[in-house]
């Protein structure tokens, strides 16, 4: 049993065919070993359900005209891709669209220059922004059972990063739409299951690449193949 649930899992990324050969592109398309889009017709059907919200409906209907607001010169034959717009706008222009006008921003320490930019621009295009950063409250890392020779700095009552009172507070606070800006891996995780509104990201960590995770991606078969042998 085990065994045949195994073999029934998804494996997109094991897909060897080119972008436009998959059936997932096309109704012509082609299909790899248990691809999704032609074995888990029930899951897809029970997905596709809660869409019938009105609120899901509209999320991701305008999130689905901001995909296309990205790309210039559409109106071409043939046409080639010509995106245009950064995260951070593509950010702005979507909380546009929903009509959002009090955002949240939950953002580590570290990205503190970085986050006071963020804010300045969404204040500009006539946001209202709630941020909070990863240390607020300096609850000590003691509390999580967090010993001395586990903390960054030794020695000290060092204070633990609380994803969930970045979260609770943005929920009290109503906001509409949530950012996240660097936080840490597994830290954005607790952020995610606690907030209450819907959540973007607009960078994540990566304390060796300067936020640029797919960094280590790109040389994973030269400078960084390494993390293939660890």
């Amino acid at each position: 049993m085990q065994e045949t649930i195994r073999k029934s899992h998804s494996k997109c990324a094991e897909c060897g065919l080119e972008t436009q050969e998959r059936i997932c592109m096309t109704h012509e398309g082609k299909a790899s070993k248990n691809c999704p889009t032609l074995s888990q017709e029930e899951i897809l059907k029970q997905a596709n359900k809660a869409y019938e919200s009105p609120a899901t409906y509209e999320f991701a209907r305008k999130a689905s005209i901001q995909e296309a607001d990205c790309y210039a010169n559409r109106d071409q034959k043939p046409y080639v891709m010509q995106p245009t717009k950064t995260r951070i706008v593509e950010i702005c222009e979507f909380a546009e669209k929903m009509s959002f006008e009090r955002l949240g921003l939950a953002f580590c320490i570290g990205l503190a220059k970085e986050a006071g930019i963020v804010e300045k621009i969404l204040r500009g295009r006539g946001f209202e922004v709630v941020s909070v950063l990863c240390k607020a409250g300096r609850t000590s890392k003691n509390m999580i059972g967090i010993t001395d020779d586990e903390k960054i700095h030794k020695g000290t009552d060092e204070a633990m990063c609380n994803p969930i009172f970045q979260a609770e507070l943005l929920n009290h606070s109503k906001t509409e739409f949530n950012i996240l800006l660097g936080l840490c891996v597994g830290h954005d995780s607790l952020f995610f299951k606690h907030a209450e509104a819907p959540t973007t990201v607009l960078a994540v960590k990566d304390r060796v690449t300067g936020h640029n995770p797919l960094a280590a991606i790109y040389l994973s078969d030269t400078y960084y193949r390494k993390i293939k042998h660890p």
